[in-house]
This record gives C-alpha cells, structure tokens and sequence, in this order.
C-alpha cells in the first residue's frame, strides 16, 4: 500500500509537471487533467496473470514477435516509437493527404498540439496505480526497439501512451477529413500495434488505450474553445486541398471612401514603399475595399473619433489571395532584402514564416480586416504611434510599452507614454465599434462578427461600381 501512495503522488507530481511545461510550451490545454474524465474509474483493470485474457496478451506477445522478422513491419515500429508530435504527425501524411506542420498547417497543428497535451495528461494515473510490468520485463527478453528500455523499466505498462496519442490523433484527424477516415484509422490502430511488437506494451494495454483516446477526444467536445478551433482545422484542410474555392465575387463589398468619405488612404501595397519593395499582385488601383458590414462599423467609429478630433488614415484592407501569394514568393526568395533597413532591420530574412510575419493565407482575403492610423486634423500630421506601419518586430505589438487592456503605461526606453497612449485611442475606438484587434500589430483590426469567415477572395482590388 505504501508503494501504491507513492506511485500516485509521483503521478499526480508528474501531471503537474505536464500542465507546467504545456504553458512553457505555449500550449493552451482545453481541460486540466482533473477536469478531465478519471482513466481508473472508467477503465477496467488490467487481466491477471492467471485467466484468459493474459493467455491472450501472451499469444499477442508471440505474435509481435513474429512480425519482427519482415522488414517493413519493423521499420514502422521504430518509426512508430518516435515520442514527440512532430514524428507522430509525420505518421499520418499518407492517410491524412497533406503534411502536417507548424509553419504549413499551423490551425490543425494547433488544434493537435493542445487536444493531446490535454489527453495525455489522463494517462498517467492509471499507469501509476497499476504499474503493470511491461512484457519485455516479465519475459527478459529485449525489446526491438531496444533503446527504449532504460526509459520504460519500471515505468507502468497499463494503458500505452503512444497507442492512446496515435489513436486520438486518428481520430482528431478523421473529423477533419473525413473522406479519409477508413486509412487514417487504420494508421491509427496498426500504430497501436507497433507497441505490441516492440515488446512495450501487452495488447491488453493496447485496447484500453483506444478506449482512453475515445474518452479524451469525447470530453474535448464539450470545449467551446475546442470546437472553434476543430472549425479552423477543417476549414484550413479544405483550403490547402482545394476543397474551399476563393471567390471572384465582390457584390458584398464596397469602396471605404463611399462609406467613410473623409478617410485618407495611403495604400502602401500600390506602390513600392514597402516591404517587398515593389508594388503587389492583385492592387490594380490605390483604393481600399471592404465588406458592407465592416465598413459600416468603420463609419462609427470614424465618426467617433472625429469628434475627439482624429480623421482615418488606411493603409489596407480587402487584400485578394493573388497578393498574399506574391508575399509567399518573395518570402521563399531570402536573397531579396531591398527594404529589410526600413521594415525588418532585426529581424533575419529567413525566418519570417518561423516567426509569422508572411504566411500562406490572410485574414484581409475574407475582406474585414483593416490596417489603419490616426489623423490629426488640427495639425494635419499623421499621429506619432511609436512605430510604422508593417514594420516586422515587437515594437509593434499592442503591449509593447504598456497594457492594452488597461491602458497603463509602462516605460521601456523605447517607445512613450504619448505614443502608447496614441495606439489606445485607436484601439479603444475599434473595440467599441465591433472590431477585435490581434497581439502583433497595433493597426491590425478585424470585424468580429466578419461575414465571409471561410471564403477567401481573389478579385483585384479596384474602384468598385457604386
């Protein structure tokens, strides 16, 4: 009894341990692990060493071996035995039809990252109060992964961590692509086995783990935060496969300037002044567009900031899909850094899609996004934000020199309190008017409620017809 106390507070240390490197990690858990369904309580225990069910796991163990002796059985099970998410997703390209990664599938990459940093927390209990031998331990014999050993001895065997991510992965990416749900599940449940043959888990140990995944992706469903995010995840797969067509269609839009007369443009992308250093696919004109309802809620709070004496200032806003293309080219080519002393001076060119700045689709395609400034109508100057337009760095994050949500303040040298207090009055005017702002760039601002949230858009941007 007094081994099994210790055991469970290793375990419950160890989810601790979990949680504290998914926020290190940048992770965002749905649920924490004891808001998650308790594996003891729901699953059965383990099969004694004396009945049928552990005649079955031994026949299993057999088996496993076995399969060892063809070659490319057992080059996926050391594939299979990779324990990080980069590898587990590299699993399921063929099945899944797209490769998943950080920088080229970043929505169903996260919606990954955080549902199985959630999952794998419940694994850990069960393991803990079982703390089932492994069959490589009962039998004495070496794993075929024997690199493994060391780190799994004494380890809990009942359920297997790798079958229970390779089984929820199966099943989180089934509901993005459907269409593919027979071989992705199949991916899955052979991954499963992997740990069979390697001599790591019982195929007892195997099955419960399919059922924890089961529990864990079912609990993921009651998470708003979850299922806002699965959307993503499936509208980013229809995208990159071709499944979500663009459209041509600009009868929802409208031209800013019959909206919001007195605002000044300065369409930075229809001309050669910035970051590319040339003007952009898709700007046939040097005017900015918008859906109706964006610009609508413009005109409230153009008017709202008349009146504390600021006229808008646009930069961009309606950006087709043909010049979030032509950001892509440019970014791939690194030898180009015509304009990197006035946009990106600190940062190395070969790491913009690393760090975000260019990426392969954009909230201003769907048409509600805006970038803008402030006007000063008494001194008929642009209002001093601390910073340009478009320039690549932490120095044009909202919070860079104080809190945005409080507006406070706070000194760092290089930016000050006027020029904070600058980027409040717009904030503060886009927030009450509808629009939500993002962590990166002060003149970024998007319409809550957009109304073409998945369709991105591909006329050229011109003068539109009254």
């Amino acid at each position: 009894m007094k081994h099994l106390h210790l055991f469970l507070i290793a375990a419950i240390l160890f989810c601790g341990n979990l949680v504290t490197r998914a926020q290190d990690n940048g992770v965002t858990l749905y649920f924490s692990a004891e808001e998650m369904p308790d594996l003891i309580k729901c699953l059965p225990p383990p099969p004694d060493t004396l009945g049928n069910d552990f005649a079955n796991d031994i026949m299993h163990y057999m088996w496993g071996k076995q399969q060892r002796n063809d070659p490319e059985r057992a080059a996926l099970v050391f594939q299979d035995a990779v324990w990080n998410y980069d590898s587990l997703f590299a699993v399921f390209k063929v099945p899944f039809g797209l490769e998943i990664t950080k920088e080229g599938t970043p929505e169903i990459y996260k919606l990954l990252i955080n549902s199985l940093s959630t999952i794998d927390a419940t694994r850990v209990k069960p393991k803990a109060f079982y703390h089932r031998k492994r069959p490589f331990e009962r039998f004495h014999e070496h794993m075929l992964t024997r690199y493994e050993e060391v780190e799994l001895s004494g380890e809990g065997s009942y359920p297997s961590g790798h079958s229970q991510r390779g089984y929820a992965t199966a099943l989180l990416l089934s509901e993005i692509n459907p269409d593919n749900a027979d071989t992705i599940m199949a991916r899955g449940y052979m991954y499963g086995e992997s740990r069979v043959i390697a001599g790591a888990h019982w195929q007892s140990d195997v099955d419960a783990s399919r059922l924890c995944a089961a529990i864990g992706v079912s609990r993921l469903h009651t998470s708003p935060e979850f299922l806002t995010q699965l959307e993503k995840a499936r509208n980013e797969f229809q995208w990159l496969t071709g499944k979500l067509a663009p459209t041509d269609d600009a009868s929802q839009f409208v031209n800013i300037t019959d909206v919001v007369p007195d605002a000044i443009l300065e369409i930075r992308y229809h001309s050669t002044y910035n970051f590319v250093g040339t003007r952009v696919d898709g700007y046939l004109e040097p005017v900015a567009l918008l859906t109706r309802q964006a610009a609508d809620s413009l005109r409230a709070v153009s008017d709202d900031l008349k009146q504390q004496g600021y006229r808008l200032k646009i930069f961009d806003a309606y950006r087709p899909q043909c010049a979030v293309d032509h950001f892509m080219r440019w970014g791939a080519d690194v030898s180009d850094t015509l304009m990197k002393s006035y946009f990106y001076p600190e940062v190395p060119r070969d790491s913009l899609f690393e760090l975000g700045y260019i990426a392969r689709r954009s909230g201003h395609t769907r048409g509600s996004t805006v970038d803008l400034t402030l006007f000063d109508m008494a001194t008929e100057k642009e209002v001093d934000m601390g910073g340009t337009f478009d320039w690549f760095g932490l120095e044009s994050h909202p919070d860079f020199g104080g809190n945005p949500e409080t507006g406070q303040y706070i000194g760092n040298g290089r930016i000050t309190a006027e020029q904070f207090h600058n980027r409040m009055i717009l904030r503060d005017a886009m927030l009450r008017h509808g629009f939500k702002a993002i962590d990166e760039e002060w003149w970024h601002f998007t319409l809550k409620n957009e109304p073409f949230p998945d369709t991105y858009f591909t006329f050229p941007v011109k003068q539109l017809s009254k």
